[in-house]
């Protein structure tokens, strides 16, 4: 615990280069002022460098680029790999676990070592890994690198310890999952096939054990060849050269007979009996033509041949649709007997499997449901019902249905939003569900001890905005709102903004939600804002338009003024407000050219509506096109719903709006806002250079951050950094205008300009635009004495204006008395653009924004009641009797944080945070029950600084590079968390308090549940005499070091898994050290059950003896008398 006392003698000058340890007090102006009384500020600092640790928590949404798919039918959890290596592994709601290869190389295939806890993965890199599922977090235990060959493909009998894996070259290798090592038992390609054969098979593409036999091996090469190996003698039973290439190879569970999907989009049967030829050939969806020949299909990828007991099997596939047919959306077809369904999908199909009551693969198998994995989305469909419904997910695959634009994070919010938010969105959901349950149910979870409500909230390319409940490291949509339905349809033929908007012009660009009043503002790319008031009524509503021409027609340019740090400031008492009715005109001081140029980018309904229960519009501002030039992008917004005040700021200046009046109190350009405190001085230029590209900066949609388009970061220190968002064409395929790329590079250029270490190094065509704004109690000048309504601007420049506000108390006055508002003259400086403004008291608590108390206008009962407005304000003076009157001002910036002491404005402590980049995202949040600024940099860096002190706690360079995905959403939030969009698809939540971190394990699921596995079928003798002898093959006298010897060391290499002593603990406890005692036992059992035989042997035998020798005893002496013996 560390106390700071700081005298202020009211003499001295802030001093940018003051430290920690000696903090600078004084101006920030430079100016002297009167000495005030000696105050002393007591903070003691609870917060240490112990208390933060940086850890992922869990990740939402659907996996990014899929490629493989697997299911644990006893243990019911499934696992999904992705392409940049990483796996999802799935169960019940709350059972959702993200794992990560190191390489990244994608995972080609999973298999589960079913009810055994443990998961093998093959990657593209040609390593196997084994993942152990017996702990919260799995964990590689073993892992096995090919050097020489490609994997391409890999079997697992069920209950087995030896896993198949065939290979580019076409040879079976076989690898012991005990052990992770290679056996010598290898079935080389030319030895499967006939010597004869003067053609290369092909890869492997299947392999699989005979239901009737699990000694014979069915070997499929893409070529077409088919080999069923007998595993004791090395030979192969039989050969099949079929014309087409093979895609897939499905077994009927009595092993008679199996099925292949081709390339020509054909199934072929097969019969053991006569392999000679297919016993049926078809062609599920190729007609025959008027001139008698099959119409062309496309390849049948996969195919699936599922019995049934009380009725006729399942053929399930995918593709094989007729290549005439353009632009037919991805199928899945279902034969059941005589009928075919086909199933239209929204995406293409990854890969898809059929859930199955057994594991065992020589029973009658009894399918109730299909798994799909498309591109982006999961199902799941009921194979029970014969209009074949699909499961409703519980899991949030859903976040990227259009593609994000925005986050916001709330944590600790009031208890009763989120259960109001699922009542309203409940109403709203789809129907024609499945009435099952989710079929995938495993795992555990229960709600930890550690959970407070927290709610994600995120808006979208197509204007709308989702609430997300996610207490409790879960994911649950509450309610979703459509911003666009407060605008007239867009015509293709009308708006200014057609040429430029093609596809998102309700493209959700920031949030602002205060959760107490409910009151929900949002900004779209077309320059708009629109305010919502939530209500749990519907009601009859005509929304309010303003319109504000926001639109500087000289721009400036910043030369640095000689006394550059200290620049000389007037009075803040010199300027003097205007009145607010002037204020609605232009910034500039030319006029309109006509009426069509004051038009906005999009119409709001002039009628009334009938709205829903919900978020309902109340009012929407929009910026107007003006001199030909679209309105500039909005950059920052603030709302207050005590003082029923909106603020918000572009790149020409700055508009306050009350929204309660529904009238507009201050249009200013930000030269304006300065008055005579400007510090630099400005030059006028030509308003019409760089038209075009300011232009198509403001108007592109924000749709194309997802393009395919390399992303450039700049920085001070790296003149140019690209990175890739490896989205390939997935992604979005949308239609570009000639113009986008040169719109986007307008952008990124906006988003990568070189953050100057100082002012002097500006460039010269750079606009001051507003960059964060935030309302609150505060004084606004020196000589105040009680804390007002105050709006804290900051602007790119590194320069942060209040601005004071004098606002009618009485309810009946606010609503009729105008608000004044006006420049107070008072100007703070810092490096860079400024970020974050908060408020911390004199004890170092955080000061809470005043807010209004929620209240439904809709409501029937006592309308009176429900009009008049309760207010809560949170004085900056209310808990400082022991500390006087004042207030801590932390404001951050790109380059440094201050903490400035009001009203007297001096800076107490001031921190560079980085010289080699460039902050990203800053917060101040609460953690421990103390608060930190947060951070995030350009560079990955995530770093928390200590309040009031601003000594740094963490650095931890979390992320290589920042990507503008991750710069766009990355957000903090209160309890020591964040969140980000790690894909175009998933949020990646993290933890940076160590009590955060110490709980996580607690919250997270159980991925593995011990069940015992089901018993085999009783065959009956027949069965079991005719039906091969499968029971009696054992795989360790075939592929054991004794009988095989070692693999290759050169072919491949063992890697061992985690290291140390906690490494050696999950690998004693996991599935090999299981196996490894489950075997030992069964091999007990079985000598003890051996002795015990031959004890028995022993006695039936002396029991023999004994029945013979007293037979013979009785023989001899059955004919003596009695006096003879």
């Amino acid at each position: 615990m560390k106390k700071f006392r700081k005298v202020l003698d009211g003499l001295t000058t802030s001093s940018p280069g003051g430290t920690i340890g000696s903090p600078s007090g004084g101006s920030a102006a430079g100016t002297p002022t009167a000495t005030p009384t000696p105050k002393e500020i007591d903070i003691q600092e609870t917060l240490v460098s112990e208390n933060f640790q940086l850890c992922k928590t869990v990740r939402h949404g659907f996996p990014y680029q899929p490629t493989a798919l697997a299911f644990d039918p006893v243990q019911k959890i499934l696992a999904i790999g992705s392409r940049t290596g990483g796996v999802r592994i799935l169960g019940r709601p709350g059972v959702d676990c993200y794992c990560q290869h190191e390489s990244g190389a994608a995972v080609l295939q999973l298999q589960f070592l079913i009810n055994e806890g443990a998961l093998v993965t093959a990657c593209a890199d040609d390593t196997l890994h084994l993942w152990n599922l017996r702990q919260r977090r799995p964990a590689v235990l073993h892992s096995l690198k090919f050097n020489r060959e490609r994997i391409t493909f890999c079997h697992l009998p069920f209950q087995s310890k030896w896993l198949y894996v065939g290979t580019e070259r076409g040879n079976t290798h076989i690898v012991n999952i005990e052990s992770f090592i290679l056996s010598g038992y290898v079935i080389m390609w030319n030895k499967a096939i006939e010597l004869s054969t003067k053609t290369h098979p092909g890869p492997v593409v299947h392999l699989s054990d005979s239901p009737k036999d699990e000694g014979k091996l069915l070997i499929g090469f893409e070529s077409g060849t088919i080999v069923q190996w007998d595993l004791r003698l090395k030979k192969a039973d039989f050969r099949i050269y079929y014309d087409e290439a093979i895609h897939s190879v499905s077994w009927h569970h009595e092993g008679k007979q199996f099925m292949c999907s081709h390339s020509d989009g054909s199934l072929s049967m097969w019969n053991l009996r006569n392999t000679t030829k297919p016993f049926q050939v078809t062609f599920p969806h190729g007609k025959i033509q008027k001139d008698g020949r099959k119409e062309s299909c496309k390849p049948i990828l996969k195919v699936e041949y599922k019995t049934s007991r009380n009725s006729e099997p399942f053929f399930i596939f995918s593709g094989g649709l007729s290549y005439d047919k353009a632009g037919r959306r991805p199928t899945l077809t279902i034969m059941h007997g005589k009928a075919i369904t086909v199933l239209e999908m929204d995406y293409p199909i990854v890969e898809f499997m059929a859930l199955c009551e057994t594991p065992y693969n020589n029973e009658v198998q009894e399918p109730y449901a299909v798994v799909v994995l498309l591109e982006k989305d999961l199902i799941v469909v009921d194979l029970t019902q014969s209009n074949y419904p699909v499961f409703e997910n519980p899991y949030p695959m859903d976040i990227h249905e259009s593609p994000v634009t925005c986050t916001a994070y709330f944590a600790d919010c009031p208890p009763d939003i989120i259960p109001i938010l699922y009542s309203i969105g409940v109403k709203h959901k789809k129907t024609g569900y499945s009435q099952k349950e989710w079929p995938v149910g495993g795992g555990t979870w229960t709600l930890g001890s550690h959970t407070y409500p927290e709610i994600i909230i995120t808006g979208h390319a197509d204007g709308s905005i989702k609430f997300w409940d996610a207490s409790a490291i879960t994911l649950q949509m509450l309610y979703k709102l459509k911003t666009s339905k407060a605008f007239e349809k867009p015509k293709p033929s009308e708006g200014r903004a057609a040429d430029l908007v093609e596809d998102d012009p309700f493209a959700i660009q920031m949030v602002s939600w205060c959760p107490q009043s409910r009151i929900f503002c949002v900004v779209g790319i077309s320059a708009h804002i629109i305010l919502y008031r939530f209500s749990k009524y519907d009601a009859n509503t005509q929304i309010v338009s303003l319109e504000v021409r926001l639109q500087c027609e000289a721009e400036d340019v910043i030369s640095p003024s000689e006394n550059e740090n200290n620049p000389c400031f007037t009075e803040s008492g010199s300027h003097s407000p205007q009145p607010h009715h002037q204020h609605a005109a232009s910034p500039g001081s030319g006029t309109t050219e006509g009426n069509k140029d004051s038009n906005p980018c999009l119409k709001v309904k002039d009628r009334m509506v009938r709205v829903p229960p919900g978020y309902q519009a109340e009012l929407v501002v929009q910026l107007l096109w003006a001199d030909g030039e679209p309105p500039q992008q909005i950059t920052s917004l603030d709302i207050n719903s005590a003082y029923g005040l909106l603020a918000f700021g572009n790149c020409n200046g700055l508009a306050v709006v009350d929204y309660l009046q529904k009238t507009i109190l201050l249009c200013m350009s930000t030269l304006d806002l300065y008055g005579g405190a400007d510090p630099y001085q400005r030059l006028t230029r030509s308003p019409r250079r760089n038209r075009q590209s300011t232009s198509e900066f403001c108007m592109r949609g924000l749709s194309n951050l997802y393009s395919d388009s390399k992303k450039r970061i700049r920085t001070s220190y790296q003149s140019l950094t690209e990175l890739s968002d490896n989205q390939q064409s997935i992604d979005m395929d949308r239609s570009k205008s000639p113009t986008s790329a040169a719109a986007t590079e307008s952008r990124e250029n906006s988003f990568s300009r070189s953050r100057s270490s100082s002012v002097s190094s500006i460039d010269r065509d750079t606009k001051e635009a507003i960059t964060t704004l935030q309302f609150g109690e505060s004084y606004a000048r020196k000589s105040d004495t009680l804390p007002t309504p105050c709006l804290w601007v900051g602007t790119s420049l590194g320069v942060v204006l209040l601005i004071p506000m004098s606002i009618p108390t009485d309810h009946e006055e606010r609503m009729e008395e105008p608000v004044t508002i006006g420049p107070s003259g008072t100007v703070l400086m810092l490096k860079g653009s400024v970020l974050r403004i908060s408020f911390l008291d004199c004890m170092g608590a955080l000061i809470q924004s005043p807010y209004e108390v929620w209240r439904d206008l809709n409501a029937h009962e006592d309308p009176d009641r429900m009009r008049r407005r309760k207010l809560v304000h949170i004085s900056p003076s209310s808990s400082q009797d022991t500390c006087g009157e004042g207030h801590l001002a932390v404001v951050c910036s790109e380059k440094q944080a201050k903490v400035f002491l009001m009203p007297s404005q001096s800076c107490l402590f001031v921190h560079n945070i980085t010289e080699s980049s460039f902050v990203l995202r800053a917060d101040v949040v609460t953690v421990c029950n103390s608060v930190c600024l947060a951070c995030f940099c350009a560079n990955g860096h995530v770093m928390t600084l200590s309040l009031p002190s601003l000594r740094p706690l963490l650095d931890v360079n979390y992320l290589p590079l920042a990507d503008m995905r991750i710069a766009r959403t990355f957000c903090f939030t209160h309890g020591g968390q964040a969140l980000y969009l790690s894909s175009p698809t998933e949020i990646q939540r993290l933890a940076f308090s160590q009590e955060m971190c110490d709980n996580l394990q607690e919250m997270l699921g159980e991925l593995f549940t011990p069940i015992e596995t089901p018993e085999a079928q009783n065959r009956g003798f027949l069965k079991g005499f005719f039906g091969g002898n499968s029971h009696n093959f054992d795989r360790e006298e075939l592929f054991g070091e004794a009988a095989a010897g070692k693999g290759s060391r050169s072919l491949a290499q063992h890697i061992p898994g985690q290291a140390g002593m906690e490494g050696m603990k999950v690998a004693a406890s996991g599935v090999v050290g299981d196996l490894a005692r489950a075997r030992i036992a069964l091999d007990e059992r079985g000598q003890r059950l051996g002795e015990l035989e031959e004890r028995t042997t022993l006695m039936m035998t002396s029991a023999e003896t004994f029945s013979k020798h007293a037979h013979e005893v009785m023989l001899k002496c059955k004919d003596k008398k009695w006096y003879q013996l």
